[in-house]
């Protein structure tokens, strides 16, 4: 079969990590018959340098048209250094998740048997901890109206708005996602306080009556914060808004010890959009050393949901399961830092397992 890909590798390590992903569908394509048509276009500061813009026409249309989007990176600190740019990398990913629709963000958090010591929390407390973040993505408190600055600036507002259908649009997600699993869902919001907290609420528990087979349970964010490191295991499928879902997503990803092994997919109304969820690491850029793992992780789960070809993201899953368990993995998670891969390595090393 012939999948075509919107291919974004961005900025900092964006274009690193990404031509790994790519090497390892090729080892896959090979493997199975499948070709994937990897077309290429600009997004964030890269963008900003052709175009002016951090999203261009041309890159829409690409991933509009494309059976799925793989995505690298945003972020350059030649940005992050001047707070008055008018206009930033970080805008063309707020814009690519508007206009492609992606309306929820699904992000797996799983530990690495081999990885267990890596992770900054107890290994008893982490062994075993299986969970995904279900984030609500294009509502609430980064997107509502009205927002600004007093004239004298010594005022700042934003407004977060959301409606029952972009809740029940996630939430319904949710439930199908825990029926999958462990069927558990817990719900985190803060609606002992906010009112677009009390709607979620409200509404997730109208829905749950269609789902009886669900084990459901709700928990305000300030104690999920702390219950994600006390006991990560507790929980199955967290499902949550916007704001909320960008803090607990970072905070649940160290339970692993490594960014770079984390995935993560966008799923939209036109298509979805599969990146790693660190971001640039403009210091790493051209270095060679970034972990490439999440980003090829990522394009598994792109076959896997996109295309539904589960034994192909399986295969690649097993590939790095033994990358690990032989070492062949870069210095951020090397046990034996002298030894460590290069980020081309580890694709290289994870393609020919494929191949082989």
């Amino acid at each position: 079969m012939n999948f075509h890909i919107a291919t974004l590798p961005g900025d900092g390590i964006g274009p690193e990590v990404v031509a790994q992903a790519v090497k390892v569908l090729e080892a896959i394509g090979q493997k199975f018959g499948h070709t994937f048509d990897f077309q290429y276009s600009p997004v964030g500061a890269v963008a900003i340098d052709e175009t002016g813009e951090p999203f261009p026409e041309e890159t829409f249309q690409n991933c509009f048209h494309a059976a799925a989007v793989l995505f690298g990176a945003i972020g350059d600190p030649k940005y992050d250094n001047d707070p008055k740019a008018k206009v930033r990398p970080e805008q063309g990913l707020l814009k690519m998740r508007k206009k492609l629709g992606l309306y929820a963000n699904i992000r797996p958090v799983t530990t690495f048997p081999a990885l267990i010591h890596k992770s900054p929390l107890r290994a008893d407390l982490v062994e075993g901890a299986d969970l995904v973040v279900i984030r609500e993505l294009t509502g609430g408190i980064y997107f509502g109206e009205p927002r600004g600055r007093s004239e004298d600036l010594t005022t700042a507002f934003d407004t977060c708005v959301y409606t029952r259908a972009e809740i029940e649009r996630i939430v319904k997600l949710g439930f199908e996602y825990a029926a999958k699993r462990r069927k558990k869902m817990t719900l985190v919001d803060k609606a002992n306080v906010l009112e677009t907290s009390k709607l979620w609420r409200e509404t997730v528990q109208d829905m749950a009556k269609d789902y009886p087979d669900i084990e459901l349970d709700y928990m305000f964010v300030d104690n999920a914060a702390m219950q994600l490191i006390q006991y990560p295991r507790q929980f199955d499928v967290i499902v949550t808004e916007n704001m909320f879902g960008d803090i607990l997503s970072d905070e649940s990803s160290v339970i692993t010890g490594s960014l770079g092994l984390l995935p993560s997919a966008s799923i939209g109304l036109h298509t979805s959009v599969f990146e790693p969820i660190h971001g640039s690491y403009p210091q790493a850029a051209g270095k060679n050393i970034a972990n490439p793992v999440a980003t090829v992780l990522s394009a598994a789960l792109m076959l896997e949901m996109s295309f539904n070809l589960l034994e192909e993201g399986n295969t690649i899953r097993a590939a790095v399961d033994a990358s690990m368990l032989a070492q062949a993995v870069t210095v951020d998670i090397a046990t034996d830092k002298e030894k460590a891969y290069s980020t081309s390595d580890v694709g290289d090393w994870l393609a020919a397992y494929i191949k082989n």
